[in-house]
Parts: C-alpha cells; structure tokens; sequence
C-alpha cells in the first residue's frame, strides 16, 4: 500500500510496482485514510510519506504499529537529510526511501521489505547516518557495554547491516551462508538489546563504531 497527499505520486508508485508479477498494490490512501485502508487491505509492506498535510507520517507509524498485525513500513520522502528520518526508524520504521529512487530499483526494495530486510535508498543512507553523527548523539555506557559483547565476526556484520545491506549480501562479503549472517543478526539484535535491523545500526553509528570500520571504497560504491 502506498500513502501520500499527492495523488499523482501515489499513482505513479502503484504504475510502477503494479508492472512487477510478484508484487500487488492493494491500495493507496491520503494520510487520513491510511489505517483504515491498512485494517481493511492488511497490505505485507506499507510505503508511508514522512511529511503530509492532513496528518504526518510519525503519526500514522505509530498507530499502524499499535495494530495487532502491524505491516512492515518504509518512509517515503522527498529530503535525503529529512530531520524526521531517526525519529521514524527508532519508532519501527523498516527503513526509508528517497521519493526520487530509480524505478528499476523500487520493486526489488519493496521486495527486501516483504522479507523482512531493511532498506535505505543508496543515495540517502550515508546522508542520514552522517546527519544523524553531526548531531553530537552519543551512546550510553550501558550500550557501548553491549557493545563490547559482541565478537569481531558480529562487529564486521554489524556495520554491514548499518550499511544497508541485505543477509545475502553481507553473505557475499564475508564469504558465509544467508542463513549463517541471519544467525548472526539475531545474536546481535539479542546482545544490544534492540528489536530490529535499524535500531542495531543507529546504535553502532551513535557509538562510532561506523567510524573505525567502514566498508573499501568499492563497496561504498555499490
């Protein structure tokens, strides 16, 4: 389902992942009407605009959140540096898109979030992330003690997941199976105390661990 105030933006994401055979645009929906719609669609993946005039993003998260059978959420915006975009993603937001991503890319990010996947359009998620370490915030000694829990092997995986990669990818990376580096984030979201994919990268970027371990420059390029 795709929410948004203007109507030429929620049609033209409903025309491009409605092209996709895997993928079905159950409804789209102002702000407003969003949880009603989400109630009546039970959509797997909702795309949520950030900034809407009737009612904003961060409000309609937090009641699709409340729902017994919340959707996975993205939030959709026009800003990469949006000042909104912690708040959304420490609030349970799956990740966020850029309203401008490459359509070829839009199925396959929609698909991640149907998995389970985190997603940050490449062209924001470094922009957040060195947004979000400008703004001084840094980690409690109770977390970088969790931190300090983790072996090398969860600490590589770890800033990879800040990176915004999927568990094949990193799979790639650091020659192991998916299902190894799914173990692997599951011991991690266990050790830091944190529910999601997200919330585990925020952590390690407040606690500039993404400062000392960054991924070779081709692989920022990807």
């Amino acid at each position: 389902m795709v929410v948004d105030d203007e109507a030429l933006v929620r049609s033209g994401f409903e025309l491009i992942l409605s092209a996709a055979d895997d993928i079905e645009v159950v409804a789209t929906a102002r702000g407003a009407d969003a949880v009603d719609a989400v109630r009546r669609e039970q959509p797997d993946v909702v795309l949520l605009d950030i900034r809407m005039p009737d009612v904003d993003g961060l409000t309609v998260l937090r009641r699709l959140r409340e729902l017994p059978e919340a959707p996975v959420v993205a939030m959709l915006t026009t800003f990469d540096t949006d000042e909104y975009i912690v708040t959304a993603l420490s609030s349970g937001a799956a990740g966020f898109l850029l309203k401008d991503t490459e359509p070829d890319q839009l199925a396959q990010l929609v698909r991640s979030l149907a998995a389970g996947g985190v997603v940050m359009s490449p062209k924001a998620s470094r922009s957040m992330l060195r947004s979000h370490s400008r703004a001084g915030t840094t980690a409690d000694g109770a977390a970088a003690a969790r931190l300090e829990r983790l072996t090398e092997r969860e600490r590589q995986v770890l800033v990879l997941v800040a990176h915004g990669l999927s568990n094949a990818d990193i799979g790639a990376r650091v020659h192991l199976s998916a299902g190894t580096v799914k173990d692997h984030v599951s011991a991690i979201l266990g050790k830091l105390r944190v529910s999601s994919r997200v919330q585990a990268a925020l952590l390690a970027q407040r606690s500039g661990l993404l400062d000392h371990d960054r991924p070779a420059d081709t692989e920022e390029a990807r």
